[in-house]
C-alpha cells in the first residue's frame, strides 16, 4: 500500500511522522473521509472545499491549490488501484517544538491514506441499529466550533466510549442544554409525520457532506424537511430515525435506550433514501482510471 506523504508516495511501512508534529501533540490539523465507489470519489469537490474551509477557520495554510490536492488524491487512489475505497486526507499544522506557537511550525504535513473501511456489519443496514445517548456531551461551539473537521477528536472519542460500553456501536451526543447535536461520527435524522428533520448545525453539529446529499436527495423526491432543535422526546417518539455519514452513509437506527424506534424495523422513507443515496453514489463524483 502506498501512502502519499508530503509530495511523495512511500510505502506504508516507511510512512512516518515526526513525533514533534504538532498534529500529533495538539491535534492541531484538519481532516477529510472520503468514500469512492466504482472507480468514482463521492462529492470529492464538496470534501476538498471542508477541507479548506476547516483549514481557515484554524488559520492553516494548505501548501497546494484545491486542484492540486484533487490531483494527489486521484493520483493516491491510482498509485494502490483501488475502486472501492475510503480516503483519509489529513493536513496538520507540521513540525514545531514542544509548545503551543503555531509559528514554530515552518510546514504542513500532508498526508493521504487511501484503504477500505466497513464501519457497521451488513446487517445493521436491514435490521437497524440499536443506539444510546452518550453522557459526554458535545463540544461548546464559541469554544471549538464542531463544524470545523479538526483532528481534536477526544469528546467523540469519549463517547464512542459510552456506546461501547453499553453494548452498541453508536452514541448521541447532546449539547450542554440537552439538544440533539449528532452522533460520534455521523449525523442524526428524524422522520415525523412523513416529514424529514435534523439538527441544525449551529448548535454544534458538522455540516456532513452525505448529511447534505441527503437533504438535496429528499427535495428532488419532494419529501417535507426543516432543520430545528431537537429534544431526546423527539427522537424518542420520531416515526423513523437514521445516521448519515462518509463511512456510514444511511443506516437506520430501530432502538435508542432501550426504547423501539416506531415499528421496530427499519422505516419506509429511510430504505427509499438509502435506495436513492445508493444511486447518487454512481454520478456524483470525479471518475478516475485504475
Amino acid at each position: 500500500m502506498k501512502i502519499y506523504l508530503n509530495g511523495k508516495l512511500v510505502d506504508y511501512k516507511k510512512a512516518h511522522i515526526s513525533v514533534f508534529d504538532h498534529g500529533l501533540l495538539y491535534g492541531d490539523g484538519v481532516f477529510e473521509g472520503i468514500r469512492t465507489y466504482d472507480a468514482l470519489v463521492f462529492r470529492l469537490k464538496e470534501h476538498i472545499d471542508r477541507l479548506y474551509k476547516s483549514a481557515d477557520a484554524i488559520e492553516l495554510k494548505i501548501p497546494m491549490t484545491k486542484m492540486k490536492m484533487i490531483e494527489v488524491v486521484l493520483r493516491t487512489l491510482k498509485a494502490n488501484r483501488l475502486k472501492n475505497s475510503y480516503i483519509r486526507l489529513v493536513v496538520t499544522r507540521g513540525i514545531g517544538d514542544l509548545g503551543l506557537d503555531p509559528r514554530k511550525c515552518s510546514k504542513p504535513t500532508v498526508f493521504v491514506i487511501t484503504h477500505k473501511i466497513d464501519l457497521y456489519p451488513k446487517e445493521f443496514y436491514q435490521k437497524g441499529l440499536q443506539i444510546v445517548t452518550a453522557t459526554t456531551k458535545r463540544n461548546f461551539p464559541q469554544a471549538l466550533d464542531p463544524r470545523i473537521k479538526s483532528l481534536n477528536y477526544l469528546s467523540n472519542i469519549l463517547a464512542k466510549i459510552d456506546a461501547i460500553k453499553s453494548g452498541t456501536e453508536e452514541a448521541i451526543m447532546l449539547t450542554y442544554d440537552d439538544y440533539v447535536a449528532e452522533c460520534t461520527g455521523d449525523n442524526i435524522f428524524i422522520v415525523k409525520d412523513c416529514g424529514l428533520v435534523t439538527p441544525p448545525v449551529n448548535i454544534g453539529a458538522l455540516e456532513g457532506i452525505t448529511r447534505d446529499a441527503v437533504i438535496i436527495l429528499s427535495r428532488k423526491m419532494e419529501i417535507p424537511f426543516c432543520e430545528r432543535l431537537l429534544k431526546m422526546d423527539d427522537v424518542y417518539n420520531a416515526d423513523e430515525v437514521f445516521l448519515t455519514g462518509t463511512a456510514a452513509e444511511i443506516i437506520p437506527v430501530v432502538k435508542i435506550d432501550e426504547r423501539r424506534i416506531g415499528s421496530g424495523k427499519p422505516g419506509a422513507l429511510t430504505l427509499r433514501l438509502m435506495t436513492e443515496f445508493k444511486s447518487l453514489t454512481k454520478t456524483d463524483g470525479v471518475r478516475y482510471a485504475v
